[in-house]
């Protein structure tokens, strides 16, 4: 593909994982204490909220969306239900893993599948490194309890969100790696996450 591999490996890290499991609190602590990892916005259609910076998203028109899309610009793209449509920008991830970074980016699993397909990180030929991280649960009642603690919940919607958990296990054996997030030793995940980051 003619890129010039960069004299310190670079590469991206996906961290995926069920709704409630703990990804963001585990991003969270991993952009406080590692300014050395790039951390890609996401470029979005949704409306931007009182007080929010874009540290996090580059807010789009659908119409601009749209022409990211028509210059392939994307590596993955998803419409929320509801919210607008979101898109993990190749510029935001490829010149930095080039740079030699680590570039660490949370993704559902329909975004893992595509990146994880993308020719930048598969095929016999491709140019950067792929490590995706699945969070897991300790079992699935301790996800039920972290989302009903979270807001009130229709029972349809619960036993929805169980039916799509499952679906979404199927992926973690497809992950390099697996980290259990048990209750009460949120300190233990991250620490592994960051062990297995740096290998």
């Amino acid at each position: 593909m003619g890129h010039v591999k960069p004299t310190k490996e670079g590469k991206l890290v996906l961290i995926i994982g069920p709704s409630g499991v703990g990804k963001s609190v585990i991003l969270r602590h991993l952009r406080k204490t590692h300014p050395e990892f790039h951390f890609p916005k996401s470029a979005t259609t949704r409306a931007r909220r009182e007080g929010e910076g874009t540290e996090l998203y580059a807010f789009v028109t659908e119409a601009e969306f749209d022409d990211l899309i028509e210059r392939s610009k994307f590596l993955e793209t998803a419409v929320v239900h509801g919210v607008g449509r979101y898109g993990t920008l190749i510029d935001e991830i490829i010149p930095f893993i080039m740079d030699g970074k680590t570039v660490v980016r949370e993704v559902d699993v329909q975004g893992f599948d595509t990146i994880s397909r993308d020719p930048f990180f598969s095929g016999d030929t491709h140019p950067f490194e792929l490590q995706s991280i699945f969070i897991v649960p300790e079992n699935t009642e301790q996800l039920v309890r972290r989302i009903q603690k979270r807001a009130p919940i229709s029972e349809d919607e619960l036993q929805r969100r169980i039916k799509s958990m499952e679906k979404e296990f199927m992926y973690a054996e497809q992950c390099t790696h697996k980290v259990i997030n048990r209750d009460g030793h949120l300190n233990e995940t991250i620490a592994e996450v960051e062990q297995l980051i740096a290998g």
